[in-house]
């Protein structure tokens, strides 16, 4: 695949089991003056119904009010195939930072997806896809991608992570309420947060057994543990991790602003 659409596709950035995500030349009419763009690539036929549905969810993300959410431009079709663009942040993401980052940046930078996750909640949407490959670093401060939209293209896979296309690794950024039958809010995307902080400034997650199971086997593995935060955490780092995953939603942060000031706090 070369283009889509009137974008020209350069190189591929990264894929998954719902698409492909593509680094593309803009074509003139968005006015970019040559910067490139992101092209998601959907595995979703056009004439899916799933198709309205997605529309809905990303114009409602577009319609909300602030500076920490990754741009998006347009949502469109291309015979069957479903894509859109967005913002390309070229320093990378948490997960794979184009440049060296120091723990404050770090801090800044998952206070800011708390943040960009706050307005969300606000306007009643629920991202269920916080995590270090979807916190972008941007010049100006980093950005939080587009919402999951897992629940919308896989019927009867609703979470992101779980199934035998998932990696086992994702599984402890999913609230285990979620798979337990709990809905997908504040605290879902609070506990993400959580996760998405302690792998940031440690490099490694809260569920080490999982990183070598079989996916089906670690989601039983994962609803039996107990998150085991790393011993290089400061107090005040340590502090917020746990308050984010309890187990109980009404002993964590009762909102992702009230995480990100005291991120804010510890980074000084």
């Amino acid at each position: 695949m070369d283009r889509v659409g009137d974008y020209v596709l350069l190189r591929e950035l990264g894929r998954g089991v719902h698409g492909r995500v593509f680094l593309a030349r803009a074509p003139a009419r968005l006015g970019l003056d040559g910067d490139p763009v992101a092209v998601k690539v959907l595995s979703v036929p056009g004439t899916d119904s799933g198709f309205t549905a997605v529309a809905e969810e990303l114009t409602a993300y577009v319609d909300v009010e602030s500076t920490r959410l990754l741009e998006m431009f347009e949502l469109a079709m291309d015979g069957d195939t479903v894509f859109y663009s967005m913002e390309h942040e070229s320093l990378g993401s948490l997960a794979a930072p184009a440049r060296g980052t120091t723990r404050r940046q770090l801090l800044a930078a998952v206070g800011q997806a708390a943040r960009a996750a706050h307005d969300l909640h606000e306007a009643g949407i629920a991202h269920r896809a916080v995590k270090p490959a979807n916190v972008f670093l941007g010049r100006a401060g980093a950005v939080l991608s587009e919402p999951g939209l897992a629940h919308l293209l896989s019927r009867g896979q609703p979470l992101t992570g779980v199934g035998t296309r998932g990696d086992a690794r994702d599984l402890e950024f999913v609230d285990p309420r979620l798979m337990q039958g709990g809905d997908a809010g504040r605290a879902s995307d609070i506990w993400s947060l959580g996760v998405t902080l302690h792998v940031a400034l440690t490099g490694g997650g809260l569920y080490p057994a999982l990183m070598s199971a079989d996916p089906m086997v670690a989601v039983r593995m994962y609803l039996r543990s107990q998150p085991e935060p790393d011993a290089d955490l400061s107090d005040g780092e340590r502090s917020i991790v746990v308050r984010a995953l309890q187990p109980d939603p009404a002993a964590r942060y009762q909102s992702a602003e009230e995480m990100a000031e005291d991120i804010e706090r510890v980074a000084g």
